[in-house]
């Protein structure tokens, strides 16, 4: 079964193909993905981009002189990061876009210097399954 996802409104939705398995999948911390996302660290799957098939126009923003961050235009979700200089002929996913986030597992994590450092201290705080009461 091909593996689906999208953005949060439904505008932009990606399918990759049967069988296709990611490049890579890491975890990245570096300052650029922390200030597109607003978040501490994003996943992103690697795959070839014969693999993958976009539905919708993804807004586009180049985020430096070689990467281009494409994002959906209506609901703001960031989607997929392009920069042929180092992943020529590969897209690359934000990883909790997919259907089922979980379907592939993360294999590292990458850009750890920018790592906010508190990150590496998650484990010793408490954690509740839901919003705690």
């Amino acid at each position: 079964m091909a593996e689906q996802g999208g953005c949060l409104c439904g505008a932009i939705r990606f399918e990759v193909r049967e069988g296709a398995q990611p490049v890579h999948h890491a975890l990245c911390h570096c300052r650029d993905c922390q200030r597109a996302s607003g978040t501490p660290a994003t996943s992103w799957s690697l795959f070839a981009r014969e693999d993958v098939t976009i539905t919708g126009e993804p807004a586009s923003f180049r985020s430096s002189e070689r990467a281009t961050r494409q994002f959906c235009g209506k609901c703001g979700t960031g989607l997929f990061y392009l920069n042929d200089a180092i992943f020529p002929g590969q897209i690359d996913i934000q990883s909790a876009t997919f259907d089922d986030p979980g379907r592939f597992p993360v294999q590292g994590q990458i850009q750890t210097a920018e790592r906010i450092d508190w990150m590496g201290k998650l484990d010793s705080l408490p954690s509740f399954e839901r919003y705690p009461g």
